[in-house]
C-alpha cells in the first residue's frame, strides 16, 4: 500500500494535479505490482512566501 507525497509550489491547476495523480498511480501500480485502489497520492501546495532559494523568497523570484 504505497503512500506518495508530492510537494509543489502553489499555482498548479486542478487538471495538472489530476494528471499527476493518474500518472503517478499508474507508475506505482506497474512498479510495485499493486492495485490502483491501494495507491494514495497526497499533493501539498506550498505557499511561495514560506520558501526561498539563493537568499530570496520564491514569491519574490516570480516577480523578476
Amino acid at each position: 500500500m504505497p503512500f506518495i507525497t508530492v510537494k509543489v509550489l502553489e499555482g498548479k491547476t486542478t487538471e495538472q494535479k489530476r494528471q499527476l495523480i493518474e500518472r503517478m498511480t499508474q507508475v506505482a501500480c506497474e512498479t510495485l505490482d499493486v492495485d490502483p485502489s491501494k495507491v494514495f497520492i497526497f499533493i501539498e501546495d506550498l505557499q511561495k512566501d514560506n520558501y526561498g532559494k539563493n537568499g530570496k523568497m520564491f514569491s519574490d523570484l516570480d516577480n523578476k
